[in-house]
């Protein structure tokens, strides 16, 4: 229904749903309700349903992606740096879905990465590759360092 509030001056969608134990006979209360007007009340609850999801990719783009730390004021490059941090959480979300890494975190994700990066671009700074070296085993070694689980329970 739509109701008004005396300390809100927009009129508000409200839901109420009243949830009943069988056992207990106890009867508790549910108020959703939104300033958008237009949604019907399945929608609106299945929005309310989102909402953990949808903190939960806020808090993975601001802790693992750097929403946090951007610094830029113009429009677009907001809209840039927030897109980047969401397709990224998008990104580790797909990847933790595969096989070959399905257990690992986030950090061990971006370690496992960090690691194979660091080790390719170390061995270009030597003169001539060493035979028989295998780039993954090291930077598996490597990640060692930034994991929170172990490579054996992951990999």
């Amino acid at each position: 229904m739509t109701m008004r509030h005396k300390k809100f001056a927009h009129q508000l969608n409200v839901v109420i749903i009243v949830k009943s134990n069988l056992k207990t006979l106890k009867i508790a209360h549910v108020v959703l309700f939104s300033s958008d007007l237009e949604p019907a009340r399945d929608k609106l609850v299945k929005y309310y349903r989102l909402r953990f999801q949808i903190e939960f990719n806020f808090r993975d783009a601001e802790q693992y992606r750097g929403l946090d730390d951007f610094m830029n004021i113009k429009e677009q490059q907001v809209y840039n740096a927030a897109d980047l941090a969401f397709f990224m959480v998008n990104v580790s979300h797909i990847l933790r879905r595969r096989l070959e890494f399905s257990g690992m975190s986030v950090i061990d994700l971006k370690a496992w990465f960090r690691a194979g990066k660091y080790v390719r671009e170390t061995l270009k700074l030597l003169p001539q590759i060493p035979e028989g070296i295998s780039v993954q085993s090291i930077a598996n070694q490597v990640a060692v360092l930034g994991r929170v689980n172990t490579l054996e329970e992951v990999i």
